[in-house]
């Protein structure tokens, strides 16, 4: 992958999370992150751009990670991006319905960033 720009979109109704995984992302190498601050905002950012991985919350505005999930699933651009659930919601129930949504991991909030760099450097491939 190196010498592509590594694209990342973050997506919170909180701008300090959206802030926190930005700063995250680029001290582990990505170019660019974009922020979003629901799932709807999130569909109108990307268009048809591309992405190396999404890392969304579940409890948002507008529409929610999981409706987020469904709507970016069907997309044939993005149906195979790493999409990560970034979210205060642990219980086995919701990650279950994350996973039947799309998700390709889960973290919990408040969040590592070592933790969060290797989960991302793992599901997106980067070395």
């Amino acid at each position: 992958m190196s010498g592509m720009s590594r694209v990342a979109l973050t997506v919170d109704d909180s701008k300090t999370i959206r802030q926190m995984v930005s700063f995250t992302l680029k001290q582990a190498g990505f170019d660019e992150v974009w922020e979003a601050e629901d799932g709807r905002h999130a569909i109108s950012v990307l268009g048809d751009k591309h992405v190396d991985i999404i890392i969304t919350d579940l409890n948002m505005p507008n529409m929610d990670g999981f409706e987020l999930l469904r709507h970016l699933r069907q997309d044939p651009n993005y149906k195979f991006i790493p999409i990560l659930m970034l979210t205060t919601e642990g219980d086995d129930s919701k990650k279950q319905k994350g996973k039947d949504a799309g998700a390709t991991g889960w973290i919990v909030k408040p969040f590592v960033p070592e933790k969060l760099i290797k989960v991302v450097k793992k599901v997106a491939n980067i070395d």
